[in-house]
C-alpha cells in the first residue's frame, strides 16, 4: 500500500498515548478559558471585533493575492507603521501567520555559507526555518549564551543567533542581553521571535527585547505574531528598514503567500491602539501568572516560575497529563496539554496562559479544579 506506513505509526501513537484529535468549541464555550493564548483579553473585545469587521467590510473577506500583487492594503501600512513604533524598531512587515514570519526571518537571513545558531527549546517555526536556510544549522543548550558564543567562534562567513524571547513550554525568558552581547562579539546578528513577550513584557507591553533595551538596534530582529496577546491573527517581522526590504525581495513566505486578511489586520490594529491606550493589561497578565504559579505550588504541584503569562505545570506521564487535562475540561476549565514530541524535554505538563481579565473568582476556580482533578 502506497501510504501503509501512516497505519503503523498511528498505531504507535496510540501504543505511546500520544495521538492528537481536533476538538471543534461553540461560539460560547461555558468553558474557563486557560488554555489560549489571549493573555490580554482582546480576541472577544468589542473594539477588536469591531475593527475586523470594519476591515472587512471596507476590504472584502480576503487580500486577494501576494502583498506584492493585491494583497497589500493602507491598512498593512498602517500596522506595519503603528507596530514598528509602538516596539521601538525602524520598520514592520506583516505576514499571514507567525509561522510565516519566522521561516521567512531565519532563511532569508541565513544565505550559502552563512552559521545558524539556534536554541535547543527554539519554537518549531524556528526549528523548520533552520531546516530551510541554506546556511549550517548548530543548536546548542537551551538558553546559553557561552554556548552560542563558542558556536560563533567556528563560523567563517555571516552568521545569526536564533531564539525564542520567552519559550512555549516552560513559559521562561531568553538572556536577551547575554545572547546579544555574544553575538556582538562576532559580528552576528541577533533574530529573535516574541510571540509570547509582544503585549506581557516591556513597558506597556512593548515586547521583551525592549525591555531588554534591544529594541531598534542595527544587528537585532524581532519576530511576533499578531495571535495572542492582539487577540487578532498573522505575523510580523520588525527590524532595521534595510533588512525589511531584504525580506520583500528574498523571504519566500512573503512572495508567494497571500497577504494577510483585512479582518485580521484590521483587529490587529484595533488591539494594538487599546493596548497603548491601557497599558496596565500587560502588568496584569503578569501578576495572574504569578499568582496562579504561587497558589499551584503552595498546593504541591510543580510548576515551572513564569517569566511571563506562561505557567506550565509537570504532569507524571503522557497518559496521565491527557486524562488530567480532560478531567479539568469536565469540571469547566480548559488548560493545555503539552506532550512529547511537542517538548524537548520529553516530560509532559498542562500548560496554563494566565490572561488579563481573569478575575480572582476566577482564578480561585481553576486553581481548586486543577487540585481536584490531580492524578
Amino acid at each position: 500500500m502506497a501510504f501503509g506506513w501512516i497505519d503503523e505509526q498511528a498505531s504507535a501513537r496510540r501504543r505511546a498515548g500520544l495521538v492528537r484529535t481536533l476538538r471543534p468549541r461553540p461560539a460560547d464555550s461555558p468553558l474557563l478559558d486557560l488554555a489560549s493564548n489571549d493573555y490580554l483579553g482582546l480576541a472577544r473585545h468589542p473594539e477588536i471585533t469591531e475593527g475586523a469587521a470594519e476591515a472587512a467590510r471596507r476590504w472584502g473577506g480576503g487580500a486577494t493575492g501576494s502583498r506584492l500583487v493585491t494583497g497589500t492594503t493602507e491598512l498593512h501600512g498602517e500596522l506595519e507603521r503603528e507596530l514598528a513604533a509602538f516596539c521601538g524598531f525602524e520598520a514592520a512587515l506583516v505576514f499571514s501567520s507567525g509561522y510565516a514570519a519566522n521561516l521567512a526571518a531565519v532563511t532569508a537571513l541565513a544565505p550559502h555559507g552563512s552559521l545558524v545558531v539556534s536554541d535547543a527549546g527554539n519554537h518549531a517555526s524556528l526549528i523548520d526555518g533552520c531546516r530551510l536556510a541554506r546556511g549550517t544549522t548548530q543548536v546548542v543548550a537551551h538558553a546559553a549564551p557561552d554556548a552560542v558564543r563558542k558556536a560563533l567562534s567556528t563560523g567563517q562567513g555571516p552568521a545569526i543567533a536564533v531564539s525564542d524571547t520567552v519559550f512555549s513550554v516552560d513559559g521562561d525568558a531568553a538572556p536577551l542581553a547575554g545572547l546579544a552581547a555574544a553575538c556582538r562579539e562576532y559580528g552576528a546578528g541577533l533574530v529573535v521571535d516574541d510571540a509570547h513577550g509582544l503585549g506581557v513584557l516591556g513597558d506597556g507591553g512593548r515586547g521583551a527585547p525592549h525591555a531588554a533595551g534591544l529594541a531598534g538596534d542595527p544587528d537585532v530582529v524581532v519576530t511576533v505574531t499578531l495571535s495572542k496577546s492582539l487577540g487578532s491573527q498573522g505575523g510580523a517581522v520588525l527590524g532595521p528598514a534595510h533588512v525589511i526590504d531584504h525580506l520583500v525581495n528574498a523571504a519566500r513566505t512573503f512572495i508567494f503567500d497571500t497577504g494577510l486578511a483585512p479582518a485580521a489586520t484590521g483587529a490587529a490594529l484595533a488591539a494594538l491602539r487599546l493596548l497603548r491606550r491601557e497599558p496596565e493589561r500587560a502588568a496584569r497578565a503578569r501578576e495572574v501568572a504569578r499568582e496562579l504559579h504561587t497558589r499551584l505550588t503552595a498546593s504541591g504541584h510543580e510548576a515551572v516560575r513564569p517569566d511571563a503569562a506562561v505557567v506550565s505545570v509537570r504532569a507524571p506521564s503522557p497518559d496521565q497529563a491527557v486524562r488530567w487535562a480532560a478531567d479539568c475540561r469536565a469540571a469547566g476549565l480548559a488548560v493545555g496539554c503539552f506532550r512529547p514530541p511537542s517538548v524537548p524535554d520529553g516530560v509532559s505538563r498542562l500548560r496554563l496562559t494566565a490572561r488579563a481579565d481573569l478575575t480572582e473568582a476566577q482564578i480561585d476556580r481553576a486553581v481548586g479544579i486543577i487540585g481536584n482533578t490531580r492524578p
